[in-house]
């Protein structure tokens, strides 16, 4: 979807006077714990488990609210990139944690449908409502479209609008192959957004704070051992895209940074539009929940059902 239009957008967001600042504060929120008591960071920042999760939202939501087909395991296990065992596993960790529950249909009780509980549907619409809200930011819009996103009746609509994008089109990830690096491992995606938020809590004024870029500190946030975090940032530092010292980034590249800008762009358009389309609509109903959870410039005018950007990680 990165077509010249798609780009020129991109462009003319990028040079607003406000940008980084705002995308300073996606990261920071990207970052911020969540409000459930699970390692989720762990469990849903990985881009292969993430993709489920995603895709169950999707399904769950469809058949719920627009005459979609049963979300059954085995109608998911079809539609992502991982194993079939893989893909059960992964919703059983789900279903221990209580993010997924599984329903027997109420015209065959042997069939199991998946539903996604708020707390889910919350974290894997983290990324995008965020992006929604670093737009709100860019535009000063008061009141901001970010807060009437709140609860996961509307959140769930971003997450099956920005699914139906990705089983049309494919995600817009793929060109920003360091992103894509750093998506694909465990807490990967939000320890860039930690670094990038660093660089920009040194170089943007009124940027959140950095947070503490040690081992223990990182680890910490993410759940996630000290070895691992070493790891990824070592492999960053030998590929030379940063370079920390007692804890505080000293020195980032420039192309990654310009790469990871135009990858927030385009989700903040897309997200943009897709939260235009679902406040522009009736207030959704309220969404049956038979589980509990532990636990962001001109837009193109949009059809609901059909996105015009990239996803989220």
């Amino acid at each position: 979807m990165l077509d010249d239009h798609f780009r020129a957008r991109i462009a003319l967001l990028r040079s607003e006077r406000d940008f980084r600042l705002a995308v300073a504060g996606y990261c920071q929120g990207m970052i911020e714990p969540a409000q459930i008591v699970w390692p989720n960071h762990k469990l849903l920042n990985q881009i292969g488990r993430y993709v489920v999760s995603f895709m169950l939202i999707h399904n769950d939501y469809a058949w719920r609210h627009h005459g979609g087909p049963r979300p059954t395991l085995t109608v998911l296990q079809a539609m992502v990139g991982s194993s079939p065992r893989q893909t059960a596993g992964f919703v059983s960790a789900l279903k221990a944690g209580r993010f997924v529950t599984a329903v027997a249909d109420r015209g065959d009780g042997r069939v199991k449908c998946l539903q996604a509980a708020p707390a889910l549907v919350t974290e894997i619409a983290r990324s995008g409502r965020l992006f929604v809200a670093a737009m709100d930011a860019v535009t000063r819009r008061d009141p901001g479209r970010a807060g009437m996103l709140d609860g996961p009746d509307r959140l769930g609509e971003l997450v099956r609008l920005s699914a139906a994008h990705v089983l049309r089109h494919g995600t817009l990830i793929a060109p920003f192959p360091r992103v894509l690096h750093f998506a694909g491992r465990d807490c990967g995606y939000p320890l860039l957004t930690a670094l990038v938020g660093a660089h920009y809590a040194a170089t943007v004024p009124g940027a959140p704070a950095a947070v503490s870029l040690s081992l223990r500190s990182l680890a910490e946030r993410l759940d996630v051992s000290r070895a691992h975090v070493g790891n990824l940032l070592g492999e960053a530092e030998t590929a030379g895209w940063i370079r920390i010292a007692g804890g505080h980034l000293t020195a980032f590249d420039p192309t990654l940074l310009a790469e990871f800008e135009v990858w927030a762009a385009g989700q903040m358009l897309f997200y943009d539009d897709l939260a235009a389309a679902i406040l522009a609509e009736a207030p959704a109903a309220p969404v049956p929940v038979r589980a509990s959870g532990r636990a962001g410039l001109a837009c193109v005018p949009v059809d609901p059902g059909i996105p015009t950007g990239g996803t989220a990680p």
